[in-house]
């Protein structure tokens, strides 16, 4: 055995942690795989073992062979006549199987470097096992790793033993990685497939600030405050809603922390994405008020059997509820799990119509003006005949599509009627 071999047993010992007398089990497994290879026939050989000395560097190859009668010798790779076996042990009889030493001269050295192609598939796979064996119960978690590599667009990161890969559907949109960065990433799965056991890891995945919110916040941790809900859009903004067991305990107050110092903890590992936390509670109409502030919500109607809430806020609060492209809203209806449709407050607009109708109504029986004529002017300003006094001619017949001589008609019967007197002959005409 050569010192490179040795080496590589070190190296995976202590390096990968693979246990050493797996090491060894693949080590000889690798040798017997390069005897078969070097022998000529000893393909036929059905039982072989490799004892490998790893302190004095030897390596020797045993066949198990069967003991037959003199001169009833069969099969030469598996047989042995009795003959020879009695000068191994003179209690030999046939039928015993009895080991022999099979190993050609200088087959250490000539079989090393076909047993060490060997002895790495074995270890890499057994690598790989282990990787399993202990990432298989860690899905869920947060690790910590440094940028390695790039491979087209995923990322490798180096978890000290093992290696996780971060491909880009799981990247956050906006982050930049560079080779040597220490992240932390979301164990999403680890999948034992055709490559082999792989550690997939994510940073925009919701569960994510979950796990943050459970490391920074000891009140979920120690399960006095639970995060009910989680919604996100990596990059840019998320919501989460936490409830307390303790009335003592306020939620929103404990995630927050003294001065902001929690969340803004988790809001630095976000890359400064905005993070919302509300109160959860059972009841749709309040829990909706508190998703969707800062907007202050005039109406809630809810539709239990479809999980559809109605709201309507005023023109000033609309976009505060939607949000920018729709993400208020939208980030709501997923924490809460029910439809949100956001509309504009129209009662007031319906009043201030209905308002402008009945003042048009009376201002054409008051002026004798058509009602197109009356909703044109009251429109402008001319509620009342005490407005339209105020008016200009020329405006007034700018406005009604008249001549002079009809808009001056008009502000005479607008006097007349403050006045109390009947419009004159002249006037009328």
């Amino acid at each position: 055995m050569t010192n490179d071999i040795v080496a590589l047993i070190e190296y995976y010992e202590k390096e990968k942690g693979i246990d050493r007398d797996r090491i060894v089990a693949a080590l000889e497994f690798a040798f017997i795989s390069a005897y078969r290879k070097m022998v000529p026939g000893a393909d036929a050989i059905e039982t072989l073992r490799a004892d490998v000395n790893t302190r004095k560097g030897e390596t020797r190859i045993f066949a198990s062979l069967t003991v037959c009668a003199d001169g009833d010798q069969t099969d030469k790779f598996n047989q042995v006549q009795l003959a020879t076996a009695l000068k191994k042990n003179p209690a030999a009889q046939v039928g015993d199987v009895m080991e022999f030493n099979v190993t050609p001269k200088d087959f250490g050295r000539i079989a090393v470097q076909t047993a060490k192609q060997t002895m790495m598939q074995r270890l890499r796979q057994a690598e790989k096992e282990m990787i399993y064996e202990e990432f298989k119960d860690r899905a869920g978690d947060i690790v910590s790793g440094t940028v390695r590599r790039f491979e087209r667009n995923d990322v490798m990161i180096d978890l000290g033993k093992f290696e996780g890969i971060l491909p880009n559907r799981e990247r956050v949109q906006g982050e930049d990685y560079n080779i040597g960065d220490r992240i932390r990433a979301y164990v999403l799965a680890v999948e034992n497939e055709g490559r082999g056991p792989e550690i997939i890891l994510s940073r925009s995945h919701p569960n994510f600030v979950r796990r943050l919110f459970e490391a920074e916040v000891n009140e979920i941790s120690d399960h006095t405050v639970e995060i009910r809900g989680v919604a996100r859009e990596a990059g840019f903004r998320t919501k989460i809603a936490v409830w307390s067991k303790d009335p003592k305990v306020d939620a929103v107050g404990a995630c927050v922390g003294m001065r902001g110092a929690r969340v803004k903890n988790i809001v630095r590992e976000l890359n400064n994405e905005k993070v919302d936390i509300i109160r959860w509670s059972e009841d749709p109409k309040e829990f909706v008020r508190e998703a969707l502030k800062p907007a202050d919500l005039k109406t809630i109607t809810i539709d239990e059997d479809a999980h559809v809430v109605h709201v309507t806020v005023t023109d000033e609060d609309l976009s505060k509820a939607i949000g920018r492209k729709g993400q208020n809203a939208r980030l709501s209806s997923r924490l809460m799990g029910w439809d949100i449709q956001v509309r504009r407050d129209e009662s007031k607009e319906e009043q201030f119509k209905e308002k402008i109708g009945g003042a048009a109504h009376t201002l054409c029986e008051q002026l004798g003006i058509s009602e197109e004529q009356a909703n044109t002017l009251t429109l402008a300003g001319g509620l009342s005949p005490e407005l339209v006094v105020d008016m200009p001619a020329e405006f007034i017949a700018t406005l009604l599509g008249l001549d002079e001589a009809g808009a001056t008609a008009v502000l005479a019967r607008a006097n007349a009627f403050l006045s109390g007197a009947p419009a004159t002959s002249d006037e009328a005409s």
